[in-house]
């Protein structure tokens, strides 16, 4: 399939590893001119460098650099057309236990910094009838994780929030779709497991597929949801996730 993304420029943040890197390889592959972003430098230029993308350095938690990042992508490689939303998350721990700096950090990561990114994005997109904003977020979102009440929270009203703009921007040819991600092989999955072994053990226990899913897997299907073909599908969230969510 034509995914229609030859040429056409796109965002990547929080890539230089994990989901947000596959992501980003997807869209290389398919022949747009892919920027992506971390806070560390050394870590984005040498994932840049394996995938043909152009590198920046942005820390996600910086909100008045956001529109900032978006002015030098266009600058380096022309209007975009393909925003990515992509953070590692907040911590986990006791439910009750976050202090109130936690809470207003996972606010700032999770709901205030996308919206700085799209907010900024929107009315270039808008102009050319044209865009793809994607969010990157959690299982949680849809079925609370116990030991992550500040991701279920806020990653639950992002999902409303991108409903709602679904519905204002479609149209105007822009779309608002949200990735769910289970359990994928990454340092996120390995961090709460305990280890990357750990995970892939409790995968083979827990999961209907019985094993950790690939960036390269959900990569894909963050790829397609950026694609002309998916102009109709907008303000969905889908799961990749093996099996592991039970909602209907």
């Amino acid at each position: 399939m034509d995914l229609g993304l030859q040429g056409r420029v796109a965002l990547v943040t929080g890539a230089s590893s994990g989901i947000g890197f596959g992501i980003a390889k997807a869209l290389a592959a398919e022949g747009a001119a892919v920027a992506i972003s971390s806070p560390t430098k050394e870590r984005i230029d040498a994932a840049a460098k394996g995938i043909g993308a152009r590198s920046y350095v942005h820390d996600s938690t910086d909100l008045d650099a956001a529109p900032g990042l978006i002015d030098r992508v266009e600058a380096d490689l022309g209007p975009l057309s393909v925003l990515v939303l992509n953070t590692g998350g907040p911590p986990g721990g006791e439910p009750l236990e976050f202090t109130r700096e936690q809470w207003e950090a996972a606010y700032s990561e999770l709901i205030l910094s996308p919206m700085a990114f799209i907010e900024h994005a929107v009315p270039g997109m808008r102009e050319r009838g044209f865009g793809r904003i994607l969010n990157v977020s959690s299982s949680a979102a849809r079925e609370p994780i116990l030991s992550l009440l500040l991701s279920t929270t806020h990653r639950a009203g992002m999902l409303g929030g991108f409903k709602l703009l679904a519905r204002r921007l479609a149209g105007d040819g822009i779309t608002l779709n949200t990735l769910l991600p289970g359990w994928i092989a990454t340092a996120r999955i390995a961090h709460l497991h305990g280890s990357i072994e750990q995970a892939e053990k409790a995968a083979r226990e827990q999961l209907p597929i019985g094993r950790l899913g690939t960036i390269e897997e959900i990569g894909a299907a963050g790829a397609f949801l950026c694609s002309a073909p998916a102009s109709y599908i907008t303000g969905q969230a889908l799961a990749v996730d093996g099996g592991l969510m039970q909602a209907i």
